[in-house]
C-alpha cells in the first residue's frame, strides 16, 4: 500500500484504493460552504437591517428574514427540534462520506454536510438563544421562499445526489463487467 493511496475494507470484505486527497476535498467542501454561509449572513445582518436590496427589479434581490422553522418556515415552534435533528443528520451524513467511495457521491454530500453545518451554527449562537436560534435567510427570488448559502448548497448537494445514485451501476452489472 502506497502513502497516497489508503486502502479500505467495506462491508462485503473487498479492499478498495480512496481516492488521493478526499479528505481534503471533504473538508475544503464543508468549511467552504460553512465560511461562505456565516460571512454572507453576517453581511445580511449588517447591511440588509435597513431595507431590501433589489437586484433585477423587484423579482431578485437580498430581503433579511429569520426562521425559526424548517424549511419553508414550517415546524416554527420545533426549534430545539429541529437543532438535534440537524446534529444527528451532520453525524449521520459524517458517517456517510467516512464510507463513500465515489468522488461525485463525495462532493454532494460534503455539501449537504456543510449546508446542515452552516445552519445548524445559526440554531447554536444566534437569538434568541442555544438550540433556539433562528436562520438568518436573505436571497428572494419572485414569489420562492427567502433562502441562504447553506440552502443552496443542501439543495445542490441533494440534485447531486440524485445525480450520482441514477449514475451507479447496479451491483449484477458491476459483476457482469469484471
Amino acid at each position: 500500500m502506497s502513502a497516497s493511496t489508503a486502502r479500505r475494507v467495506p462491508s462485503d470484505g473487498a479492499e478498495r484504493s480512496s481516492p488521493p486527497g478526499r479528505g481534503v476535498l471533504v473538508v475544503a467542501i464543508v468549511l467552504g460552504v460553512v465560511v461562505l454561509d456565516q460571512c454572507t449572513k453576517l453581511w445580511a445582518v449588517d447591511r440588509l437591517a435597513h431595507g431590501p436590496i433589489d437586484v433585477i427589479g423587484s423579482d431578485i434581490g437580498f430581503r433579511l428574514s429569520r426562521n425559526s422553522g424548517g424549511a419553508f418556515s414550517v415546524f416554527q415552534a420545533f426549534t430545539p427540534f429541529l437543532a438535534l435533528l440537524a446534529v444527528v443528520l451532520s453525524v449521520i451524513l459524517v458517517r456517510a462520506v467516512a464510507r463513500t467511495e465515489g468522488r461525485l457521491m463525495l462532493v454532494a454530500l460534503a455539501l449537504v454536510l456543510g449546508g446542515a453545518l452552516g445552519n445548524l451554527v445559526d440554531r447554536l449562537v444566534r437569538g434568541p438563544g442555544f438550540l433556539r436560534g433562528e436562520v438568518v435567510d436573505f436571497i428572494g427570488v419572485k414569489s420562492f421562499p427567502t433562502f441562504n448559502v447553506a440552502d443552496s448548497a443542501i439543495t445542490i448537494g441533494a440534485a447531486l445526489l440524485m445525480v450520482a445514485v441514477l449514475r451507479e451501476p447496479d451491483d449484477a452489472d458491476a459483476e457482469a463487467a469484471r
